[in-house]
């Protein structure tokens, strides 16, 4: 069955099959707008459109990892902000000969990704294209204070969570024709397994922001572009400079073992430039205590005269590999 052949209704009717209503819902979806409750007062709020073909291919994903994956990189925004997601609102636009299974689950992933933390999915728009594109607008709020990018001291330490790598990993043994594309699982996918999959449909994780900013970070992001690209966001919105420990990172590099034979590259650069897990980069003053899950991975230090707020590692400066507008960024 296509899209054509269910009308509007229908698919409203399946949105609210699959979509959460969430905790703080007070009316979802079938009205002109949604209401949701914020008690704190104010509220926060993030947004990111996925395109087919540029930032997934239906050829490499099911529906349903296309959207536990869209769904996956708003949560992470809300959470880099210490904050715990409240309601999403998805805006789609699909061709009219996509088959309505393939659509449907592109919702169902959605839906599930979003109930898994409590979150309702309360409205949105559809339209016809020549695409698939999913528009997705996260709120959520903060039980703490908010965490911004602009908090990095000198003297502070730089951790992650999460994995690093993996999905640029899994993006080149795809694009580089490394693995069949409809292979699944571990019984197909060998080690490959974590690489591909994180790559489909990440599993970042969702409340170590929270965890972070209730240990004291000082400023954080989630790691969407890569640790060389959104370290130099809080280097420059800070006003520092963020150095990585190599040692560190070559920590990291070495679980991507599996996948740098296949592809014959060195892993370190996945680890640096790879983005879309979307675990968090978090800056702690030296005293803190790391959450679960926190490695440490560099720290921040003054800029010396004539020298830029940037990331940097072994003294040179660190470029990422993701430009929405450049022609010669990766997917």
């Amino acid at each position: 069955m296509k899209l054509a052949e269910l009308s509007e209704a229908q698919l409203v009717s399946h949105f609210r099959e699959s979509f959460p209503r969430g905790e703080r819902t007070m009316i979802g979806i079938g009205d002109d707008c949604a209401q949701v409750a914020a008690p704190e007062g104010s509220f926060i709020v993030t947004t990111d459109v996925m395109v087919e073909d540029q930032h997934f291919h239906l050829s490499w994903s099911t529906g349903y990892e296309v959207g536990a994956r869209v769904a996956a990189q708003n949560l992470a925004d809300i959470d880099a902000m210490g904050g715990r997601p409240s309601a999403l609102v998805a805006s789609v636009v699909a061709p009219r000969d996509m088959d309505a299974d393939v659509f449907l689950d592109v919702v169902r992933g959605l839906g599930d990704r979003a109930r898994e933390v409590g979150a309702g999915v309360v409205g949105g728009d559809l339209s016809a294209g020549e695409k698939l594109v999913i528009s997705i607008t996260a709120f959520g709020y903060c039980p703490g204070p908010v965490v911004r990018r602009d908090g990095a001291r000198p003297g502070d330490v730089v951790a992650v969570s999460g994995t690093l790598g993996y999905s640029y990993a899994g993006l080149d043994l795809l694009e580089g024709g490394y693995v069949d594309p409809s292979s699944r699982g571990v019984e197909q996918l060998g080690d490959l397994a974590p690489f591909i999959e994180t790559y489909r449909a990440p599993r970042p994780p969702l409340g170590s922001g929270v965890a972070a900013a209730a240990a004291g970070a000082r400023a954080m992001m989630d790691l969407s572009d890569g640790p060389a690209t959104d370290a130099g966001r809080i280097a420059q919105a800070s006003g520092v400079v963020v150095e990585f420990n190599r040692d560190a990172i070559e920590a990291e590099a070495s679980q991507l073992a599996p996948a740098a034979r296949v592809c014959a590259v060195d892993p370190v650069r996945w680890v640096l430039q790879g983005g879309e897990e979307h675990g968090m980069i978090a800056v702690f003053p030296p005293d803190a205590l790391l959450p679960d899950g926190f490695r440490i991975v560099g720290g921040v230090r003054a800029c010396r005269p004539d020298e830029e707020p940037q990331a940097m590692m072994d003294g040179a400066v660190l470029r990422g590999a993701w430009d929405h507008f450049s022609a010669d960024s990766v997917d």
